[in-house]
């Protein structure tokens, strides 16, 4: 019997500052994104048109200024079989000039020989169009591909060039034959595409709606290449929210819950575009409780991205990254199933195998992972191991590769790495003692609470008030129906208070907000 798909939840918390995007399979959290709405990013998929700072010629490569510090990094064999068309775009165009007509009137030319040299084709403060294929990562600048590409859904857009070809995946030859036709029928010229799984049985409608919006992108940044040949952003891969719908959206996805109406609403219009029977599951968040409450994500970000992670019954794993590796350890702490130690370590690491197999995705950790599974003395384990791994991993959307285990149990994991690991420190300095061990005494929080109250009632006439606390607070302040500190504060003071706990805050952490949702 085949086993049912797990439900997959999307929940989108957006702030002021950072969209945090949380992938939940059956309520368990297996990615964390997050992107940032403040300053400068550089993110993979993004487009810039940058400048040639330096020549390698020992490496057949070139620096690249993308206007990051740390500059941009292209080899000869990612500037793509028809550079020159590109280049020659970029030269010709100016404001005067009819921009489609230029793009269409272009002859692709030759392809860039193979074995050619990066100072045959790019020569210093030369601008190019280029793409972010790996984010900046330590010491390194971003890694760059001039073959620009636009990915969608269903299809990829290929500017400048001619090919079409369909994913291997679609086995129908029919299919392939249509979708392949649909699409040569429906791109102007200079215009290639690749057909991707998805777009399998899509109707016209949505493949054709789907590639005009992909070439209204590109050709929405002709404008700013025509007017400004500086280094600048020409347009973003899309948001962290509909990069994440795009790889992943299929009939498991049961729900995407998003707490504010612009994201909400831009992510209905995505899913609409791809995939209009799915419409529905998006749903706007209106609750007062902060949504990662809601759905226990805060919890388990704080169980999950320590160095010391718990699995089950007192098997643990312990995980330290570095420059050039990760390493994560696997102990067996005080679990003991049965009497047999083989069977018994056997179970331990299949269970540590399966948490591994979720941090990595969690953590988004790339490069080289070894992993110190417990010794096993049978040979029939630990392929037993090595298969269940790989199993667990044909879900990974990143590039990889799991090596058998060692005598010595060590299993090497390579895993693409496309942007620096993500690191959240579940630890942190009390904000009421800083450090010193010493809290003011929780008997007069109830007094320091009362005293602004009174301040923001009296003073400042603000009649209708939440209060948040910690949910320690919390349980103290409403503690008893009828004489707890909220009943009494509600009577005094005449005034609506509403208490909402938040899991994020420590022990004795408040703070007062007006009916409008703004912090007093």
């Amino acid at each position: 019997m085949e086993s049912e798909k797990p439900d997959k939840d999307l929940v989108v918390d957006v702030s002021s500052t950072e969209v945090q995007i949380a992938l939940m399979e059956n309520h368990r959290l297996i990615e964390l994104n997050k992107e940032s709405s403040q300053g400068e990013h550089f993110t993979v998929g993004d487009v810039y048109l940058g400048k040639v700072k330096k020549l390698l010629p020992a490496l057949n490569a070139a620096f690249v200024d993308i206007g990051d510090q740390k500059e941009g990094f292209v080899h000869y064999l990612d500037l793509g079989l028809y550079f020159r068309a590109f280049d020659e775009f970029i030269r010709r165009s100016n404001p005067n000039t009819d921009l489609k007509g230029l793009y269409s009137g272009i002859k692709l030319g030759d392809v860039l020989p193979k074995e050619g040299r990066i100072e045959s084709v790019l020569k210093p403060g030369q601008m190019i169009a280029v793409q972010i294929v790996k984010e900046p990562i330590s010491t390194k600048g971003s890694r760059l591909n001039a073959e620009i590409s636009l990915a969608g859904r269903n299809i990829v857009l290929l500017p400048f060039a001619e090919k079409v070809s369909v994913s291997q995946k679609i086995e129908s030859k029919e299919e392939k034959r249509r979708l392949e036709t649909l699409l040569r029928s429906i791109l102007p010229k200079n215009y290639g595409a690749i057909i991707r799984t998805a777009a399998e049985g899509k109707n016209a409608a949505v493949l054709v709606g789907e590639v005009q919006s992909l070439i209204d992108k590109w050709e929405g940044s002709w404008a700013k290449i025509a007017k400004n040949k500086g280094v600048q952003l020409l347009f973003n891969e899309y948001s962290k929210t509909t990069t994440i719908l795009r790889d992943l959206l299929n009939e498991s996805f049961s729900n995407i819950w998003i707490n504010d109406d612009k994201v909400f609403e831009e992510t209905r219009k995505y899913i609409s575009l791809i995939s209009p029977e799915q419409e529905k599951i998006v749903h706007l968040y209106g609750d007062k409780q902060p949504i990662f409450d809601h759905f226990e994500v805060t919890r388990q970000i704080k169980s999950s991205f320590g160095k010391v992670v718990p699995i089950k019954q007192g098997a643990y794993l312990v995980i330290e990254t570095t420059e050039a590796l990760n390493v994560i350890d696997v102990n067996s702490g005080i679990r003991a199933k049965t009497s047999d130690q083989e069977e018994n370590t056997f179970e331990v690491n299949k269970h540590a195998a399966e948490e591994i197999a979720r941090q990595l995705r969690l953590r988004d950790m790339g490069g080289i992972i070894i992993v110190d599974f417990i010794d096993m003395e049978s040979v029939d384990h630990r392929n037993a191991l090595h298969k269940y791994m790989q199993e667990l991993m044909e879900n990974d959307r990143a590039k990889h590769n799991v090596l058998p285990l060692t005598k010595f149990g060590l299993m090497q994991i390579t895993r693409q790495r496309i942007r620096p690991v993500t690191e959240i420190n579940t630890t942190e300095v009390c904000p009421l003692c800083h450090g010193t061990g010493k809290i003011q005494s929780s008997v007069v929080i109830d007094e320091q609470i009362e005293r602004q109250l009174a301040y923001h009632v009296n003073d400042r006439n603000i009649k209708t008030l939440t209060l948040k606390t910690s949910p320690i607070l919390g349980a103290f302040l409403k503690r008893g129906f009828f004489s707890s500190y909220l009943s009494k504060w509600r009577k005094k003071f005449k005034c609506r208070l509403d208490l909402l706990e938040v899991s994020d805050f420590s022990v004795l952490q408040y703070e007062f907000y007006d009916e409008k949702g703004d912090k007093l």
